[in-house]
């Protein structure tokens, strides 16, 4: 079995390098109606907006990337600090790794920085029983939440990584009322991990306790893509297939949003959001806020720097879109009118 810190290692390694995400772009099926004569001054434009209670200046959270190994340091310190300063939410990468020891630093460098909301990451499949290995326990996740002063906690979905995984936990039974569990002692979120959630199961976490759901919907980054890579690295012929074979397997992400609109709770969208019209789509579909991740690797292993020039064109691109469609605030944004067209369009009218 690989050790979990080379895992990581590969995981960012490919992230970086590989082509890992479908070729088709959902959100660009998301257009909106030009307006013409806004009436709006740009400079009055508000793009604030509360999660979970805390105030972010702009709706965008940097979902879980990494931690676990020493690289992650450098990756989560650059992205940390340019969120602190732009006021925007992060996560980390899944904290199994830090409690288990190996480089917790790699986690606990985001409270180095006053990030406004600040949320932590462990896997479902680990809340139950899995062939020979210990479940996370209640008293880890709190060791979890402390690591890094988590606001919130997420519990990310990954089933379709770990189908692909050669070292893959697959029992899923009893991960509900494990997460049941949880929320009756910690704010508790759920998170997909690129293959997103359905109507059906944003009501079922919602009856237990769940706090909020980040979507992360087909069409940004396929962990059976970066699965598929490793398993090429590892000549493992069966696996590989698999991350071919399950690709593109998932809802896309606008799709995803639009299921689970209706829930009541809290929505971050992510999954393949590029730019700042993207982030102004989520919006008007229903979402509280967006949220990206591999688009930022590149800078988060340059400097705190060139995170916080990428997010600030994001943001300034969302600042036009709200001037460009008469919105001077997200109430507004979220009904701002839109057209949906496309594979996301065939999508919506088969669901």
């Amino acid at each position: 079995m690989t050790p979990i810190k080379d895992r990581k290692a590969d995981h960012i390694r490919i992230c970086k390098d590989e082509r890992i995400a479908p070729g088709y772009c959902y959100w660009d099926d998301i257009r909106f109606v030009h307006n013409a004569l806004p009436e709006i001054n740009a400079d009055d434009i508000d793009t604030s907006c509360t999660l979970f209670g805390k105030r972010l200046e702009f709706p965008l959270v940097v979902t879980a990337i990494t931690g676990g190994f020493p690289g992650a340091v450098k990756i989560n310190s650059n992205i940390a600090e340019a969120c602190a300063e732009l006021g925007i939410g992060m996560g980390v990468g899944s904290e199994r790794a830090g409690i288990n020891g190996v480089h917790p630093e790699s986690y606990s460098v985001i409270k180095d920085f006053d990030v406004p909301l600040v949320i932590g990451n462990v896997g479902a499949p680990q809340l139950v029983d899995q062939h020979s290995k210990d479940r996370f326990t209640p008293e880890m996740v709190g060791q979890a939440k402390d690591l890094i002063d988590a606001d919130i906690m997420a519990i990310h979905l990954n089933f379709l990584q770990e189908v692909v995984q050669p070292e893959g936990d697959t029992n899923a039974a009893g991960c509900r009322d494990a997460i049941r569990g949880l929320a009756r002692e910690y704010p508790i979120m759920v998170k997909e991990t690129g293959a997103g959630i359905s109507a059906d199961v944003a009501e079922r976490v919602k009856g237990i306790g769940v706090r909020g759901i980040d979507i992360a919907g087909m069409g940004g980054t396929s962990f059976s893509a970066v699965e598929l890579y490793r398993a090429m690295d590892a000549e493992d012929t069966v696996r590989t297939c698999m991350g071919e074979t399950f690709f593109d397997w998932g809802i896309p992400s606008p799709v995803s949003l639009w299921q689970c609109r209706g829930c009541g709770l809290p929505l971050i969208a992510s999954g393949g959001i590029l730019d700042g019209i993207h982030v102004a789509a989520a919006i008007a579909m229903g979402a509280s806020s967006a949220g990206v991740a591999n688009i930022i690797l590149k800078e988060a292993t340059q400097s705190a720097e060139a995170v916080k020039e990428k997010l600030t064109i994001i943001r300034e691109e969302l600042r036009a879109a709200m001037l460009l469609t008469g919105c001077k605030d997200l109430s507004q944004l979220a009904k701002a009118k839109h057209v949906v067209l496309g594979e996301t369009k065939q999508w919506m009218d088969q669901l």
